[in-house]
């Protein structure tokens, strides 16, 4: 019997996805697990695996697509066999079948749906965010389109359609009869995932006052600790602590000495938490991904280092829970581009956190020692940006010297 392939779900908020990448085609032999393509969702970017061994028999969409949750996309079976019943679920940015809302898990899409008000009077228009940002940017009008996607939403597809009916605009240089040269440059068309990483970074500066103040700690009893364990790693073949998961475990510290960038800014009130549920910065080939490890002021550092381990690799993997990217999720963030040779940066907050914490390399300093000699001591930079509506400076300087104070006298023996 065929087997449907249905967009899944990525979170309670999530009612449409954006097909990726294609990496299978119709006629194509698949096996259970064999990534049949990617697709995004307002937080990041997914793998999307056969459910089941066959043929793909029907594929119901292509690049670019916006799909329904619970639609069927693709269907699997041996040659011969009928998809005509899937065909009635289909959805995408072309379809002319609206699912009922039960079929993509709405009981009420007044309340969930992105709706903005038409011109011509009091109708609402239902119209998904990456449409409307397109119309906008484009100049349509979107009181005089009519919808294709779920429930008769109108899809980014609709309002590409609708600028290609547009007449075409004559610029000077083709009246002169020169035509411009598209050698020069390329153009390529950013992500879903990159799109709401812009507006998310745009927002934060916007609607937050961000200050950063820089600062260096002592590296050389952590860096020792390291070297010790690289060694220990090599005779035991296995994995070990990085420079980055002492940081992160000396943060943890700190904010449970000083809790008051533990907290989240909600513009009449202040929400401080009494654990600490980090986030880490991982960069991976599909954007920047920030996801949250809940409570990690209850591992131990060498489970912090597993922990969050995993966490990047589930980013890198596209598996991650979108319910752990977002920034209500987290308490506070760490942001590491010390492996890059960055010396110092502004790292940009994750609201509504009121602080995250940037890594930097670590440098060399000459420094005079306690006895009078000269020495050069390793110091790692650390740049705090905190938002000045929640917090002044001098607890957020009062919260850095305690992370100083955490890496400097760091005691290994602990573990």
């Amino acid at each position: 019997m065929a087997t449907n392939v249905i967009m899944p779900r990525q979170g309670q908020s999530v009612e449409t996805c954006i097909i990726g990448k294609l990496y299978k085609k119709k006629g194509d032999e698949v096996k259970k697990g064999d990534i049949i393509l990617t697709f995004e969702t307002d937080k990041a970017e997914f793998d999307l695996e056969s459910p089941a061994s066959g043929v793909i028999l029907e594929v119901f969409c292509k690049t670019g697509d916006e799909v329904a949750v619970l639609s069927s996309i693709a269907v699997i079976g041996q040659l011969g066999e009928p998809t005509d019943e899937f065909k009635t679920t289909a959805t995408s940015g072309e379809s002319d079948i609206t699912p009922s809302p039960e079929a993509v898990g709405l009981t009420d899409p007044r309340k969930t749906e992105k709706q903005i008000a038409s011109a011509g009077g009091s109708e609402r228009i239902k119209i998904s965010p990456r449409a409307r940002n397109l119309a906008s940017s484009l100049g349509i009008d979107i009181s005089r389109i009519k919808g294709t996607g779920p429930m008769g939403k109108i899809v980014e597809k609709d309002i590409q359609n609708a600028a290609a009916d547009q007449p075409a605009t004559t610029t000077g240089d083709q009246t002169a009869g020169r035509t411009p040269d598209t050698q020069e440059f390329s153009v390529r068309r950013i992500s879903n995932v990159r799109k709401i990483i812009a507006e998310n970074m745009h927002a934060s500066l916007r609607n937050s006052a961000q200050l950063t103040h820089h600062s260096s700690a002592n590296a050389k009893k952590i860096l020792e600790y390291r070297e010790r364990l690289k060694s220990d790693a090599k005779k035991a073949k296995g994995e070990s602590i990085t420079i980055n998961d002492i940081v992160c475990y000396a943060v943890i510290k700190a904010l449970k000495i000083k809790p008051e960038l533990n907290s989240h800014f909600l513009t009449d009130s202040i929400k401080t938490f009494h654990q600490v549920h980090l986030a880490i910065a991982v960069d991976t080939e599909r954007g920047l991904m920030v996801p949250v490890l809940r409570n990690a002021g209850s591992y131990s550092l060498p489970e912090l280092s597993r922990e969050l381990k995993s966490l990047a690799d589930r980013c890198k993997n596209g598996n991650i829970d979108p319910e752990l990217l977002s920034g209500e999720a987290a308490s506070f963030t760490v942001s590491n581009l010390g492996a890059y040779g960055v010396e110092m940066f502004t790292p940009v907050l994750n609201l509504p956190q009121t602080g995250i914490l940037g890594v930097n390399t670590i440098l060399h300093r000459l420094t005079q020692l306690s006895d009078g000699k000269i020495a050069s001591i390793p110091y790692v930079g650390l740049s705090l940006t905190y938002d000045h509506r929640a917090i002044d400076g001098g607890p957020a300087s009062a919260f850095l010297k305690e992370v100083n104070n955490q890496i400097e006298t760091f005691h290994p023996e602990e573990f």
